[in-house]
């Protein structure tokens, strides 16, 4: 049984860490390479950075937070935000960073990801999906951005068939693709793990969309973070056996010290989930 990972996220704006819910909000967290260093001192098993101001101006000050945070920190790290080449991939994994997250350039051009890990390897490949539940389901009698239709349904009759729409821009853009479709999809073009979040949960502090984590865990092979909505340790339990995740990324419930990463642990295990826990 493949140990299970708590992964502390860190969302950057400027070279600041920050914190918001539903993606506004947004309140400053600190430093990203003493948060980095904080966590790794307390265990946590990885590090993301997600660059929510990844203009292409703005891209030399991640790549410096990057190139600092990997001469301090060991532990695997991976980036998002504003990833559009294979140039930029490279840059990342250059100055440091294990693994890349890709969202918008993966939906604007699914073929990003199949070239992306055959130069990098599908290992460092993460897909990042960020949905939202739709109050109206629609049926993959056909996949629209995927060469199909989709048929509609009437709210009442998307109660019954729940279904989650995916998003760009900070969850400003509707793609109109089917949050589990696209998963399989990615995956079939070589993405090596999926990032998912929950728009409708992030920030809330009322757990993860479990029905959304399931759904897309049980449709695909490789490892899905469940993210977006911890507030009680108890949410990372239940993210892994009922939402079936294979990681669970966390922000609000570490950064502001309502609970550490080895309380995390010690319950994880009192519960009987495979984690690795600091002897």
């Amino acid at each position: 049984m493949l140990t299970k990972r708590i992964i502390p996220c860190l969302d950057v704006k400027d070279g600041r860490v920050v914190k918001g819910i539903s993606f506004v909000k947004l309140r400053d967290a600190g430093d990203p390479v003493e948060c980095a260093r904080a966590y790794e001192e307390q265990g946590a098993d990885e590090l993301v950075y997600l660059d929510i101001t990844a203009s292409h101006e703005k891209r030399n000050i991640m790549i410096g937070i990057v190139e600092r945070t990997a001469a301090e920190v060991s532990m695997p790290l991976t980036v998002g935000g504003g990833i559009r080449t294979l140039e930029d991939i490279k840059e990342l994994l250059h100055a440091g960073a294990d693994k890349v997250s890709i969202n918008t350039a993966a939906i604007e051009d699914p073929e990003f990801v199949k070239r992306a890990s055959e130069r990098f390897g599908s290992q460092c490949i993460v897909v990042a999906i960020d949905a939202k539940k739709r109050e109206a389901k629609w049926d993959m009698a056909d996949t629209s951005n995927m060469g199909e239709t989709f048929k509609y349904y009437t709210p009442s009759q998307a109660a019954l068939v729940p279904a989650w729409d995916v998003y760009t821009h900070g969850g400003r853009k509707n793609r109109g693709i089917d949050a589990v479709l696209w998963a399989k999809k990615v995956e079939g073009l070589g993405a090596g793990e999926i990032l998912l979040t929950s728009m409708d949960k992030d920030g809330t502090k009322e757990g993860y969309d479990l029905d959304l984590t399931f759904n897309i865990s049980q449709t695909v092979s490789i490892p899905v973070i469940a993210s977006g909505g911890a507030g009680q340790l108890e949410h990372l339990y239940l993210a892994f056996t009922e939402g079936k995740a294979d990681a669970v990324l966390a922000a609000s419930i570490f950064h502001f010290g309502e609970f550490t990463i080895p309380q995390a642990k010690r319950f994880l295990k009192e519960k009987g989930i495979n984690i690795r826990v600091e002897t």
